[in-house]
């Protein structure tokens, strides 16, 4: 019941087959350049310049606003929980006394 059962030999023959490589050969597809005449250039004024620094400064800052808020949150929970944690252990070691 608890001995192994193995599958039956096989009696195929023991030469391997040998396949002969097929050369891989490209497809040459030719390549059109992209068309660069019809791209339009972005130029930069001084008015767009300062609109884009400005509007990075304004993207720094709210990021900047919301992590430190984030941060701010954390440390709050955590002293609200150490504090917490002082108080019901002096609540358990003035029951055992």
């Amino acid at each position: 019941m608890f001995t192994p059962k193995y599958p039956p030999q096989d009696t195929a023959p023991a030469t391997p087959t040998v396949h002969s490589p097929v050369p891989y050969v490209p497809a040459h597809t030719p390549v059109s350049p992209a068309p660069s005449a019809n791209r339009p250039t972005v130029q930069l004024t001084a008015g767009s310049t300062l609109a884009l620094v400005t509007g990075g400064g304004a993207v720094v800052l709210v990021v900047g606003a919301v992590l430190v808020s984030m941060l701010l949150a954390v440390a709050i929970t955590a002293a609200s929980v150490a504090v917490c944690a002082v108080v019901i252990r002096s609540i358990l070691k003035e029951n055992k006394a």
